[in-house]
């Protein structure tokens, strides 16, 4: 028979029993409508965690404190505050691919302004900082390099802190004090929303580094150190240097190991995408459990209609048909099944995913690969599911089919 026969009689079939064919698809249908869902959320959630990372800065390099040890026990990474102005200024020196580079002097205070007060997260940084994270201002300027070299008491606001301290005014030249210090208000940055895990980058207060070692008492440390290069092809060079220049200021032998880490945005976003990445195979693997239990649907209701079309399949071998007609015949029916079930499934699926999306505020992302496999998938569950009861079908004798009752 030809194929667009084959295809019609299968699809007149089907018509023929609409409610028992609905309820059989409806597992196909569940199921790739839950995959389709799933797997959106999750790339979704995966897409957003990129943009964040890469919302941090363009190119960027992270020097971080790495694991030490004590007595010969670990204290874990980061246990000791071993960055210092030495490291930033030997990359400053003698650095071929870093275009610009930043400490981060890192310390917590209440901030006194006319509103009120804020206890916000205290940066000193260079001003290659703002170039960097890629972070304007959006309104004022930045501070600048002699802001730096001659100490003074300028801070830059993130919008958080300039929205609690200067509700609707612009805080451009007012004054704020910090640990009884009094900074004037050089800028205000651009909202720069969550990061990846979920704190508020604009709640944040910039100053010159110089100024943040000068004036502030209490814990003032390097947690990090930021570069970033020229263009994306020179990170993997930059980060093999940065690693050399770092052994050499802390004088590691050919065998100590490193006491500090380098990374790139790359690696952070692999970090965090870890996570999402395996929730999402766990949430699609759960959600394809429908297909098979839509397959089993698929076989019983299959299996019932050889029983029911007996004498049809009788008379059909009498005439001339071959077994393998037969077979395709019963086998067509459940590909158009599977097949339909998964198209219907991938409608739902993407209403979905989009009603989700609108109501809960998730980002959900909709591959376009992905529906092809999960349609693929439901048409493959109708060959493996329905091969069976095609099988019977066409091992049938003619004799005893036509006189079945």
């Amino acid at each position: 028979m030809k194929t667009t026969v084959l295809i019609k009689l299968a699809t007149a079939s089907i018509r023929k029993n609409k409610m028992r064919a609905t309820l059989t698809m409806l597992g196909i249908i569940i199921g790739v409508a839950a995959v389709i869902v799933m797997v959106a959320v999750g790339y979704g959630a995966r897409t957003r965690i990129r943009a964040q990372i890469n919302n941090l800065g363009t190119n960027m390099i992270v020097i971080t404190p790495g694991a030490a040890q004590t007595a010969g026990v670990s204290q874990g990474a980061q246990a000791f505050a071993n960055l210092s102005l030495d490291d930033v200024d030997k990359i400053r020196r003698e650095s071929q691919y870093v275009a610009a580079v930043s400490p981060v002097v890192v310390s917590r205070a209440q901030v006194i302004g006319p509103a009120g007060n804020w206890r916000s997260q205290i940066n000193g940084v260079d001003v290659d900082y703002q170039t960097i994270r890629d972070w304007p201002t959006e309104s004022g300027d930045f501070f600048s390099a002699d802001d730096v070299n001659a100490t003074r008491k300028v801070a830059v606001l993130g919008a958080t802190v300039a929205a609690n301290l200067f509700p609707d005014q612009d805080p451009v030249g007012q004054e704020v004090q910090i640990r009884n210090v009094p900074f004037r208000i050089a800028g205000v940055l651009s909202k720069k929303g969550q990061t990846a895990t979920g704190t508020d980058s604009d709640d944040i207060v910039l100053m010159p580094y110089t100024t943040a070692r000068a004036t502030l008492s209490g814990r003032v440390f390097i947690p990090q150190i930021l570069a970033s290069t020229t263009n994306e092809q020179d990170i993997p060079a930059a980060q093999q240097e940065l690693t050399e220049l770092m052994r050499e200021t802390h004088r590691l032998a050919g065998n100590d190991p490193n006491d500090f880490t380098v990374r790139n945005q790359n690696d952070l976003a692999q970090a965090a995408e870890s996570s999402t990445r395996v929730m999402t195979l766990l949430l699609a693997a759960i959600a394809s459990i429908s297909l098979l239990v839509g397959g089993i649907g698929i076989m019983n209701i299959m299996l019932v209609s050889v029983t029911e079309r007996t004498r049809e399949i009788g008379i059909r071998l009498a005439i001339g048909a071959r077994g393998s007609d037969v077979l395709t015949q019963f086998l067509v029916e459940s590909i158009v099944m599977g097949v339909f079930g998964g198209l219907i499934g991938l409608i739902v699926g993407f209403s979905g995913a989009k009603i989700l999306g609108h109501f809960t505020g998730w980002e959900t992302v909709i591959s376009p690969i992905v529906m092809i496999i999960a349609v693929g998938f439901s048409g493959a569950v109708g060959v493996f599911f329905g091969y069976y009861p095609a099988r019977k079908a066409a091992a049938l004798d003619p004799i005893q089919a036509l006189r079945y009752e």
